[in-house]
C-alpha cells in the first residue's frame, strides 16, 4: 500500500521535533520559497529545500522542517504506509535544538 497525497508548511511555521517509526516518506517541494530540514539522531543536518528538490526521510530518522519564509511550501508526497500518521513519534526533548 502507498499514500500519495499534498502536504503543506505555512509561511513562518515549523513541525516539532518528530520521527515515522514504520515508514519511509519522499517529497518533492512544488511551491514556495524554501524550507530547512534538519534531521539526524541530534538534528545535527541541515538541509535547505528548494521548489523542485525532492527529499527522502528514512523510517526511524528525527527530523524538523522549518519555513522562514514569507511564503507557503507546498509538497507532493508519498509514503510507504497508507496510514502513515499512526506511525508518527514525538520528539520534544529535540526541539530546542533547532533555532
Amino acid at each position: 500500500m502507498l499514500w500519495l497525497g499534498t502536504i503543506s508548511l505555512p509561511a513562518g511555521r515549523r513541525t516539532g521535533a518528530h520521527c515515522h517509526e514504520g515508514h519511509e516518506t519522499a517529497l518533492l517541494m512544488t511551491a514556495g520559497r524554501e524550507i530547512e530540514i534538519w534531521s539526524g539522531a541530534a538534528l545535527e543536518r541541515c538541509e535547505t529545500i528548494r521548489p523542485g528538490d525532492y527529499l527522502f526521510i528514512p523510517a526511524g530518522v528525527p527530523h524538523v522542517a522549518v519555513n522562514r519564509s514569507s511564503e507557503d511550501a507546498e509538497f507532493l508526497g508519498a509514503r510507504n504506509d497508507p496510514a502513515a500518521n499512526e506511525s508518527v513519534v514525538l520528539m520534544p526533548e529535540l526541539d530546542a535544538i533547532v533555532p
